[in-house]
């Protein structure tokens, strides 16, 4: 009998997931697959985040998971727009151990391109657990878009350039409705982490490749 397929995605924060590979994962679950979520960061003291604040994130993250069914969900809690402080040895320790645990063959990570260091050092660290002999289970590794971040990485030469389109027709409403539970990140269309714009972006990218509505991937490695 042929192995289920494992999905991860690692976020460097919560609703990054959802933005980029929402429509997916909901699609691989759909599919038969195992999936799973990192969130690397939880709100650093310097933000200043009220507690009540904080338990409203809690609260979301928990329902934004449960919609999207993971069999599995990590939380590292490095510091949020301080993980630049945080030693990369300690990061890369972090995810080697949750691959050995859910052994993903499967991954989705932030593209380097994009404007917040934290996701350009989340792409670091796990381009770094991707040997194959020490991580002999990861078959593919994408790399997604996340609307207010790749499309604002202006570095010529560093772009986001799809070349994986998928179908995800079935799930884009599903996607829209986990997205509005993260009220805490969400504003008034044309701010690029709305409703309007991600629909957008979907029918943008299934435009690209004969679909209604699609999610985009730059593929980086693939082992077959």
């Amino acid at each position: 009998m042929e192995k289920k397929l494992k999905t991860i995605v690692i976020a460097p924060h919560p609703d990054d997931e959802i933005f980029g590979v929402g429509g997916t994962l909901l699609r691989r679950k759909n599919e038969g697959a195992k999936t799973a979520c990192i969130f690397v960061t939880t709100p650093s003291k310097r933000l200043n985040w009220s507690k009540e604040k904080i338990r409203q994130r809690s609260l979301e993250i928990n329902q934004v998971s449960a919609l999207l069914n993971f069999d599995e969900l990590f939380e590292l809690k490095f510091p949020s727009a301080d993980l630049d402080q945080v030693p990369m040895s300690d990061l890369v320790a972090a995810i080697s151990n949750i691959f050995l645990i859910f052994k993903p063959n499967e991954i989705f990570i932030p593209h380097p391109s994009d404007i917040h260091t934290d996701h350009k050092i989340v792409f670091n660290a796990a381009v770094s657990c991707s040997k194959w002999f020490r991580f002999p289970f990861v078959k593919r590794i994408l790399t997604y878009e996340t609307l207010s971040e790749t499309e604002f990485g202006i570095n010529p030469n560093e772009t986001f350039k799809p070349n994986v389109f998928i179908n995800i027709e079935p799930y884009i409403e599903k996607k829209l409705k986990a997205i509005s539970i993260y009220k805490s990140e969400l504003e008034e269309f044309p701010f690029p982490r709305s409703l309007e714009a991600a629909r957008a972006l979907a029918m943008l990218r299934g435009s690209c490749s004969g679909f209604k509505a699609a999610e985009a991937f730059e593929l980086l490695k693939e082992i077959i």
